[in-house]
């Protein structure tokens, strides 16, 4: 399957075969990792500009890490660093580094800046996470689920938390097109993105995926495969903590409703947590826990994505 070229703005526009064939790739790459080849030259002499507008430990290290294993080189660029900062548009932005780079993932506060970047850029532009999506955790996750379930189609997994989240929207695309059963358990204030959440539940109709919703956490993750939350306040949401955190009190991952999911189901969580809020120690650190190996995963899933598209 070619994807070269491809830009990965949002998992929209990706058919089931290709996120499919990724998560697999992603796989492969962590199986030829562990048998010893921690160096694949796939992607011998490139260079990808990781583009950063907001902080990040996981898909900037991933990311770095991912290019060296693949023989190529990265250059972090620090929004703030360039002239991006000082008004220079990005589409100049987007033209020049077409011109020096092989690709760029770009981690941004708004979506329309990626579509902005991929308009004016003549090589791929790969989304590291942006207000409305978060593509690159989502194929992580699914890699996840599959290593560990043998399976994703029928898989019921129970994102507990807030129900506008950007990881939710990509964990609701490609879970749609894989088949899962999902169940969001969230305020009835907090729903996904209205376009997303329309893909994905038209989706479902083609593939047999089950996309519901409740307000019972408990009711959710009730013969649950994955318990999944993520953080209550995203960057850039500070302002609203005080009424987040009073609203979503009630989904927090502890003992008591892991006990509900039962010992089959095991707990995600796509990190930085909170610890004490959105999940407690108990649970993060439990035998049910597997967000280490979740966090491991990103590393073999970009690995997969940067030597499928970089050209």
């Amino acid at each position: 399957m070619r994807l070269k070229g491809r830009d990965l703005i949002d998992l929209v526009d990706y058919t089931p075969e290709e996120i499919l064939f990724i998560i697999e790739s992603g796989l492969e790459f962590k199986r030829r990792f562990y048998t010893g080849e921690r160096v694949i030259n796939a992607l011998p002499g490139r260079v990808i500009a990781l583009l950063f507008e907001k902080p990040s430990t996981r898909t900037r290290v991933s990311f770095e890490v991912a290019a060296r294993q693949l023989g190529a080189s990265s250059i972090y660029l620090s929004w703030g660093e360039l002239q991006l900062a000082r008004g220079e548009s990005l589409a100049d932005t987007a033209r020049t580094l077409s011109r020096y780079v092989d690709g760029i993932v770009a981690r941004v506060k708004e979506h329309w800046k990626l579509i902005e970047l991929a308009k004016y850029a003549t090589i791929p532009v790969i989304n590291g996470l942006s207000d409305l999506s978060h593509p690159v955790q989502a194929l992580g996750d699914m890699m996840s689920i599959l290593e560990k379930k043998g399976r994703l189609r029928g898989v019921k997994l129970a994102f507990i938390g807030d129900g506008s989240d950007n990881v939710l929207n990509s964990l609701l695309v490609s879970g749609s097109k894989l088949g899962l059963h999902i169940t969001v358990a969230s305020p009835r204030q907090l729903r996904p993105d209205e376009n997303i959440l329309k893909h994905a539940l038209e989706t479902a109709k083609d593939t047999g995926a089950i996309i519901e919703f409740t307000e019972d956490p408990y009711e959710a993750v009730r013969g649950a495969d994955i318990v999944y939350t993520d953080v209550w306040v995203s960057m850039g949401q500070e302002a609203l903590r005080e009424e987040k955190v009073k609203l979503l009190k009630p989904y927090q991952v502890n003992s008591k409703l892991m006990s509900v999911a039962g010992s089959r189901a095991l707990f995600m969580h796509c990190l930085p947590a909170k610890r004490g809020e959105e999940v407690t120690d108990d649970v993060i650190d439990g035998p049910q826990s597997i967000v280490w190996d979740q966090a491991e995963n990103r590393l073999h899933i970009q690995k997969a994505i940067l030597a499928l598209l970089i050209p």
